[in-house]
């Protein structure tokens, strides 16, 4: 009988928990899938985003009420169909086992063996911003890996979620993958269940309920998080360049995106050039902002604490530039347009929580130092964007900062490339995916020792008087 929910007991759905009981004897059925079968899932995930294009744009519009559809097909179509594909070509390097060195008592016939084996039933937790690729690219390297699946959607993507769990059933059996849609409590009870791995993308806050959850089974995580990802532009780097990559990546889909550019240091005697040159950038770029192409905030309470961000940063003090002077942004519809706070002190809601919409503070500074200094002072951000020539400046700010990820001289691409890692660090998140790491994640790295017909260590048993002592002194002094 259920039991009223509690942190320590929490009420399981009953869909959760027979599609779990379901994907643990697919498992156990399949522990050990061999590479034509992950390739042939990997390609059936690409084939169900293919095949189902217009309509997943569609319920990801209708989630936001506005969502340029170009922004859709590029970062959540096209990037998941490249990973997808490309995982398939590379799986089966991945799958194979590792040698390993042997020590000398370990000598002269055995062997030491790495062997990636799946992992089980994988939870994943994915947010609103990027319902799409939050879902695919994890299930990436769970497939290849070889685990089955449970994806939970956001309360803020039912329309996809109830698309994606009435076609699913046209590629996966319900024992492989099954997806959810939130709401009614859902998620704690979602996070709490005994998992082999959970795959969460969230905020900070949520992620630690998430891991807390986890704890009670000793599920490990993985946890995609977010935090206030900093750019800085170099002396030596031309502004009109720098906003015209800057702007495009706060403007991406409103700004809406965990590693977007969430503060920028300018040099002080090239604010008002990059000012000027980030308004002829958005009006370039977007001269008719009702018209489809820039995105919605995805509801109303997003939309009230933007503006309450900004109001706040208004009362105390800071200077708002409106990049699109003249135009009227659809409230209605939660269409904000982009803007720059000038100004902006440590004080002001905007420089102290992530802002998830299309606000940029910028900060000056005179020496990079500075720069060092504060980012330093705060928690570690997912990303990290660094604009300037100079090799050597930009591998000092490497080499002095750290975040989840880098990109130079542009922002959000270390995240679109498929070979590199993606994943956190600290209050920004733990663990990775993407690539062979993604893959890595997924699967338990099984060492095995393969004892050999005849063994060294036979020379080292009792008695130890006489050449079992000999040979253990022999061997310190060459290990001396």
């Amino acid at each position: 009988m259920n039991q009223p929910f509690t942190p320590d007991n929490p009420v399981i759905p009953e869909e959760f928990q027979r599609v779990f009981t379901a994907q643990q004897a697919w498992y156990r059925a399949h522990r050990n899938p061999g590479r034509e079968e992950r390739v042939a899932d990997l390609k059936t995930l690409h084939r169900m985003l293919v095949e189902n294009r217009e309509a997943l744009v569609e319920a990801v519009n209708a989630d936001y009420g506005t969502r340029a559809r170009f922004e859709t097909l590029m970062a959540e179509l096209l990037m998941n169909q490249e990973g997808l594909l490309d995982a398939a070509k590379q799986v089966g390097n991945w799958m194979r086992p590792q040698k390993r060195s042997l020590d000398p008592t370990q000598y002269p016939l055995a062997k030491a063996r790495l062997l990636p084996q799946p992992l089980g039933v994988v939870g994943v937790v994915a947010p609103w911003n990027f319902p799409i690729s939050m879902a695919f690219a994890p299930l990436t390297g769970i497939f290849a890996a070889g685990n089955t699946a449970m994806v939970k959607l956001s309360e803020n993507s039912n329309t996809l979620a109830h698309l994606l769990r009435e076609i699913s059933p046209r590629y996966f059996p319900e024992g492989k993958l099954a997806f959810f849609e939130d709401g009614g409590g859902r998620g704690p009870a979602f996070t709490s269940m005994p998992f082999d791995h959970l795959f969460f993308t969230g905020s900070s806050a949520t992620g630690r309920a998430v891991m807390a959850n986890c704890a009670r089974n000793l599920t490990p995580v993985t946890l995609e998080l977010g935090g206030k990802s900093p750019a800085v532009v170099a002396p030596d780097y031309p502004m009109r360049k720098a906003a015209e990559r800057i702007m495009w990546v706060k403007m991406f889909n409103a700004g809406q995106i965990c590693i977007t550019v969430d503060y920028l240091f300018v040099p002080e005697d090239k604010l008002d050039e990059f000012v000027a040159a980030a308004k002829r950038v958005a009006a370039r770029r977007y001269p008719q902002i009702n018209n489809g192409d820039y995105t919605a905030i995805i509801d109303q309470r997003a939309f009230d604490r933007l503006e309450a961000t900004l109001q706040d940063a208004r009362d105390k003090g800071a200077r708002i530039v409106d990049l699109l002077e003249g135009q009227s942004a659809d409230a209605g519809r939660r269409i904000m347009a982009p803007r720059l706070v000038l100004d902006a002190s440590d004080d002001m809601q905007i420089l102290q929580r992530e802002i998830f919409g299309p606000l940029l503070p910028v900060k000056t500074y005179r020496e990079a130092q500075e720069v060092i200094d504060y980012i330093d002072g705060r928690d570690r951000p997912l990303a990290f964007y660094l604009y300037s020539n100079d090799r050597e400046l930009a591998q000092w700010y490497i080499d002095n900062t750290m975040s989840g990820g880098v990109t130079v001289n542009d922002g959000l691409l270390h995240s679109a490339v498929h070979s590199l890692p993606f994943g956190g660090v600290g209050n920004s998140g733990m663990g990775h995916y993407h690539g062979r790491e993604g893959f890595i994640t997924f699967s338990k790295l099984r060492p095995v020792f393969y004892q050999g017909p005849i063994r060294t260590l036979d020379l080292l048993m009792p008695p130890y008087k006489g050449l079992a002592q000999k040979l253990l002194g022999l061997m310190l002094k060459l290990k001396s």
